[in-house]
């Protein structure tokens, strides 16, 4: 069932489409002041965190995956970097609780089926894009 977009990243797609694009950025920011903050535990370990240089603004994840093979996605950008937040956020949210096939499984093409692309810029994509490689890849690496 390669390429299966989960049911929670297909409901945010469904509503990123169901809008306008005006409204499809008004979303974005929405989703940029939902990004969990990160757990206790990351903060006197900076340097568990990677930072995904496809980004323009400084962000870093870490990836979970626990004893049940379900994936954690922990991620932290700057308030002063909405549109990066917000795919970050998407990403959290939409991957939280999902197994790690579930995980592998999500089209590498996901964050351009989002209805942005007019709206924010090819690089701002690539980072989105970047984001979920760089978790599928720390999924593959933890769950070995």
């Amino acid at each position: 069932m390669s390429g299966a977009v989960p049911a929670k990243l297909a409901e945010i797609r469904d509503d990123f489409l169901a809008l306008e694009r005006p409204e499809r950025l008004q979303l974005l920011l929405e989703f940029s002041q939902e990004l969990p903050e990160l757990p206790e535990r990351f903060a006197d370990h900076p340097d568990l965190l990677e930072r995904v240089e496809e980004c323009q603004s400084p962000v870093f994840i870490f990836v979970e995956v626990d004893d049940d093979r379900v994936v954690h996605l922990h991620a932290t950008a700057p308030r002063e970097a909405p549109t990066t937040r917000g795919f970050a956020s998407i990403l959290v949210q939409g991957l939280a609780g999902l197994t790690v096939d579930e995980v592998l499984d999500v089209p590498s093409d996901y964050p351009l089926t989002l209805g942005l692309t007019e709206a924010v810029s090819p690089l701002r994509i690539r980072g989105m894009s970047g984001l979920l490689g760089r978790t599928q890849r720390q999924v593959r690496e933890r769950s070995a």
